[in-house]
């Protein structure tokens, strides 16, 4: 397994991981406008800088400033001077919630269930495979990286639950199926685990998660793949629910430029 994926968060790898096609300073807005709303990034934290994260995203520098301008002009990021300085995402409170909202309002019911089957695929797969391939001092890890992972807020659980995913598409010994993993994490990730803001999702999500590494012990492949495509349809009938409730109630009450930054790097 790569050592990138082990060192750190699989749902931080996915936002940092390079963009496919053309280095346009829209995606890369796209990007880290998702993970700022999403919670991937907190409010207070450090972004790297221009050059570093025109490296990770694979794109020039002046498209990442470019960018990062936006973020700024959209009271997403703020700037800071001197040696401790840098850009810090700026963004918390109901705001977040809000603004969650419209990025769920922003997308069709039939983008969303197209980009449930097409992630299905990908993880149901890439589990039923780890659970042929993995080996046990893998599952430990496995075992260690859950324990490690906190689902006491929304924001947390859902990096814990991509976390948790990437390393399962590790274990299927599969290099493209981790890229594709990364990708579509960071596509749509984040916005696919938002129904665990409610407790007693995170509590389920996190019973699946145990549940399927019962089923990677006893390297029972289909059930790993029927926990994995279960959990993700189920996340998407939340998300289309929702999103019926947020339209019935006229949407987000959140109004401005930054809402409108939302609404425009959402998928057609």
């Amino acid at each position: 397994m790569p050592q990138s994926i082990r060192a750190g968060s699989g749902t931080r790898a996915a936002i940092f991981a390079p963009l496919d096609g053309a280095g346009r300073a829209e995606l890369v807005l796209q990007r880290l406008t998702d993970a700022i709303v999403l919670g991937v990034l907190h409010d207070g934290e450090r972004l790297p800088s221009e050059a570093e994260l025109a490296r990770q995203l694979g794109v020039a520098t002046v498209t990442a400033r470019e960018a990062l301008e936006i973020l700024r002009r959209n009271n997403l990021v703020h700037t800071k001077r001197g040696r401790d300085g840098g850009s810090f995402v700026t963004f918390a409170g109901e705001g977040s919630t809000n603004l969650q909202d419209d990025r769920l309002l922003a997308w069709s019911r039939v983008h969303l269930r197209d980009l449930g089957v097409h992630y299905s695929a990908i993880a149901g797969l890439a589990a039923e495979l780890a659970a042929d391939r993995a080996s046990a001092a893998d599952i430990d890890n496995l075992e260690r990286v859950l324990d490690r992972t906190d689902a006491g807020t929304a924001d947390a659980a859902r990096r814990g639950q991509g976390t948790f995913r990437l390393e399962v598409a590790a274990l299927s010994h599969s290099a493209r199926l981790v890229r594709e993993e990364l990708r579509l994490q960071a596509e749509f990730g984040a916005l696919l685990w938002l129904g665990l803001r409610e407790p007693l999702r995170r509590k389920r999500c996190r019973a699946v998660q145990r549940e399927t590494v019962a089923a990677l012990v006893a390297e029972d492949g289909a059930l790993a793949r029927q926990l994995t495509v279960s959990q993700i349809t189920e996340s998407i009938e939340w998300l289309i629910e929702a999103k019926s409730l947020l339209e019935q109630k006229g949407g987000s009450t959140m109004t401005g430029s930054t809402t409108e930054a939302v609404r425009t790097v959402a998928p057609a």
